[in-house]
């Protein structure tokens, strides 16, 4: 797998719809997979938004009835936020009588699968997967090596897009004010980030109601609209 091309596409994206639609349209092929999709997780690993290409939209369906318990590859990407094949997990028998192989990927024909963390902000923020037939070879230690570098730059770049404040507001928001925004544009809670800005709950509704009155917003989504431009 090479991936320069894609990385280097990534570098004049405008938005995240944009990163996302030149992942769709590039990604597997370079990768040689039968179907691919990404996905972006909330602060609960809660998907928010799924591109899937390859496979019907049932797929989906099968998967979210069979549920993230049964996918140890979707677990262990969750716990330790490392890019992992289905044989760095289980051996090859125990994958075959696995629920999510017997319930899913025999339904739709496939065999090999790989996933690989999107990271923000020190949180994991969403995943970017892959899977082959049963024609094709399965995804090896070499695979997540060099799926590891794509990963990095498609997070940085999601970053970039996903959280940053317009230049005109650099004025108007003290750098505290910024940080929340941020925190907020990241889908944390007043008490996450209070927790991860050392200060209290109480602190971080009040610095808020004073960004909305700066702004002239009234909701958080509005404001993060309005702080992206």
């Amino acid at each position: 797998m090479r991936f320069d091309s894609l990385i280097n596409k990534l570098t004049s994206i405008a938005n995240e719809a944009q990163l996302r639609a030149c992942f769709i349209d590039e990604a597997g092929d370079l990768v040689g997979a039968t179907a691919w999709g990404l996905d972006l997780l909330d602060t609960r690993f809660r998907v928010v938004e799924s591109d899937l290409w390859g496979l019907p939209d049932p797929f989906r369906d099968r998967y979210r009835e069979v549920g993230q318990s049964a996918d140890p590859i979707s677990q262990r990407l969750v716990q330790q936020q490392t890019p992992v094949h289905h044989l760095s997990v289980q051996s090859l028998n125990d994958w075959h009588q696995s629920k999510l192989y017997q319930d899913v990927f025999c339904v739709y024909g496939l065999e090999h699968a790989m996933v690989a963390p999107l990271i923000g902000s020190g949180r994991l923020i969403g995943g970017i997967y892959f899977m082959r037939g049963k024609e094709l070879p399965g995804f090896n230690d070499t695979d997540l090596i060099q799926l590891s570098s794509l990963c990095q730059h498609l997070s940085v770049r999601l970053a970039t897009l996903r959280f940053a404040i317009s230049p005109s507001f650099n004025n108007c928001l003290t750098p505290r004010e910024v940080e929340i925004a941020e925190l907020v544009a990241q889908g944390f809670s007043n008490r996450e980030i209070g927790l991860k800005l050392n200060i209290s709950r109480d602190a971080v509704k009040q610095a808020l109601k004073r960004m909305f009155q700066k702004l002239d917003v009234s909701a958080r989504a509005e404001m993060i609209a309005k702080l992206k431009g």
